[in-house]
């Protein structure tokens, strides 16, 4: 979720005082839903839609309840009932069968902007902290605490609170995942594409003059040149989570590995067949139990990738999944179960 609130708020922010602007959240599900608690959307009363709170069947009503919220200055809650056949959501042909609850809030500078220049500033900072919302219809309330975000039984990041004073939707914000590659050659290309649009933020080592170049690059804002000793500070210093190294060069990934070792990452990868491994890791000279995680070498899910793009996919697939600490296994079940990655690994 941190990744598209980022990304909608860094389009917002400087565009918040040139419209009305309506902030739905959905605060609430029960059963199915393609968007869940705590995803976030903003309107304007030019038109403009930044972000999703369904597949794109909800929208359009959902922006004509807005507008509605921009004349009146009051929030509003809608509930779309894709069980019930007199219902918008059910008559609108949405297949998740789900109930969706959304609360809708006004956005000025009387209310602070609903704090979202304060979140998106803390995201950016590479803060945690915690969005607060009043479900209402009668007060407009929202309200972000960097820092300590309270415990959670569950791994939502959302978590609905009621008290004394009403029903509130408490958000686990933070900054977009921060991706290191190791490697500017042609087939880092596509795992840098494809993280910066799933929103996460990129940066490119690679200490050879000839690769990582800028017009290969274009949308990473990042990129390192140095030496290795450079990347442990660095890594640290701006939260790298997650490590790809790939420069196909045994004695680059070694160095690099090396870097990494004191790092608290949460995935790292290394490009090629366990022979290789075993040769980076030996040069390295890091065990590994040194490392926060276990390293992922062959690098990725099993899914029959041999171009840069499916190989980049795969390993993209896999942090994921480690991010996330699930089993990307398949949903339906249709795919056989593989007794080990020996493709990947031949």
């Amino acid at each position: 979720m941190s990744n598209h609130l980022f990304h909608i708020l860094s389009q917002w922010l400087p565009r918040k005082d040139q419209s009305n602007w309506v902030l739905g959240t959905v605060f609430k599900t029960e059963g199915p839903a393609y968007r869940k608690a705590g995803a976030m959307m903003l309107f304007s009363d030019s038109g403009e839609q930044l972000g999703l709170l369904s597949g794109g069947c909800l929208e359009s009503d959902i922006h004509l309840q807005a507008r509605k919220v921009m004349l009146t200055k009051k929030p509003k809650t809608l509930t779309y009932d894709g069980s019930d056949e007199d219902d918008l959501a059910f008559q609108l042909g949405i297949g998740c069968g789900g109930t969706v609850h959304v609360l809708l809030q006004p956005i000025s500078s009387d209310n602070n902007y609903l704090c979202l220049p304060d979140l998106f500033a803390a995201m950016k900072e590479r803060r945690k902290g915690e969005y607060l919302q009043k479900i209402a219809i009668d007060e407009v309330y929202a309200n972000f605490s960097s820092g300590a975000v309270r415990l959670r039984s569950t791994k939502s990041n959302t978590q609905l609170i009621k008290d004394e004073k009403g029903l509130w939707l408490s958000t686990q914000v933070e900054a977009p995942l921060h991706l290191l590659i190791a490697g500017g050659g042609i087939d880092a290309r596509p795992v840098a594409n494809i993280a910066l649009q799933l929103g996460w933020e990129v940066t490119i080592w690679d200490p050879r003059p000839a690769n990582a170049r800028p017009e290969y690059f274009r949308e990473v804002k990042q990129r390192l040149a140095g030496n290795e000793e450079e990347l442990t500070g660095y890594c640290k210093e701006h939260t790298v989570q997650v490590a790809i190294l790939m420069t196909h060069n045994v004695e680059l990934d070694s160095k690099a590995l090396f870097a990494l070792k004191g790092v608290p990452l949460s995935y790292i990868a290394l490009l090629g067949p366990t022979n290789r491994r075993d040769r980076v890791l030996s040069q390295s000279g890091v065990a590994a139990d040194e490392l926060s995680v276990p390293l992922s070498g062959p690098a990725g899910l099993d899914i029959g990738a041999e171009l840069p793009e499916t190989i980049a996919l795969a390993i993209l697939a896999e942090c994921q999944a480690a991010m996330t600490q699930t089993t990307a296994a398949s949903l339906s079940g249709v795919l056989p179960e593989n007794e080990s990655l020996k493709r990947a690994a031949s």
